[in-house]
């Protein structure tokens, strides 16, 4: 099964080691590792580091294309800066927070959850035996999780279709927003000329 490895450093220099040490040994006996970035979250935005794409085809059709630079596109992206938020929307409902989190997509939980400063390893592992991302890892100060990446995958797919949603509504708003300044000048020029008319007839009502 194809999975979604996020390794999350409180050091970033050891999360640039880790991704060098990847990048010179993307296969092993124990593991494939086909693409994998490095991220940070920045006063409150995720920003890409470093990244590496070693064309390893898999069977998943986003994946060959790039799941970890789609996924690591919508992190950094305006729905991304959105649910990064989405924690502090949660106060006072009904929810209860941990459950919130715990049920949560892997996007919302790279972005609720990464205190500022802190960086996390994502990285696309085709095959590997059972453990082994962790092993190789377990050298740093890090924390692990591991998804399902066709999973990710349809989280995407969701996030995509959100953001496109999120895009038409705010140049919806945009337009309406210029369409009523555009009114409004309208009627300035229109009090303008009305007021430049009267003026004019006054000059000869004298």
């Amino acid at each position: 099964m194809e999975k979604i490895v996020l390794a999350v450093f409180k050091v970033e220099s050891e999360g640039y080691q880790a991704l060098t040490e990847l990048r010179k040994a993307p296969v092993t006996n124990d593991y494939v590792v086909s693409q994998a970035a490095l991220v940070k979250k920045d006063a409150g935005r995720i920003v890409t580091l470093d990244t590496f794409d070693t064309g390893v085809e898999t069977s998943d059709d986003m994946a060959a294309g790039g799941l970890i630079g789609s996924l690591v596109g919508i992190l950094g992206g305006p729905l991304g800066v959105l649910l990064g938020g989405g924690l502090g929307m949660l106060t006072g409902s009904a929810l209860d927070t941990e459950d919130a989190i715990h049920n949560a997509s892997l996007i919302e939980k790279v972005t609720e959850q990464l205190v500022d400063g802190e960086v996390v390893l994502i990285a696309l592992e085709p095959e590997s035996v059972e453990g082994a991302a962790r092993q190789a890892l377990s050298k740093f100060d890090v924390s692990i999780v591991e998804e399902d990446a066709a999973e990710v995958e349809e989280e995407i797919e969701e996030a995509v279709r959100a953001q496109k949603e999120m895009e038409r509504e705010a140049r919806a708003k945009l337009r309406e927003a210029k369409k009523a300044d555009r009114k409004q000048k309208i009627e300035e020029n229109r009090a303008k000329l009305k007021a430049d008319f009267e003026a004019f007839k006054a000059k000869f009502s004298k």
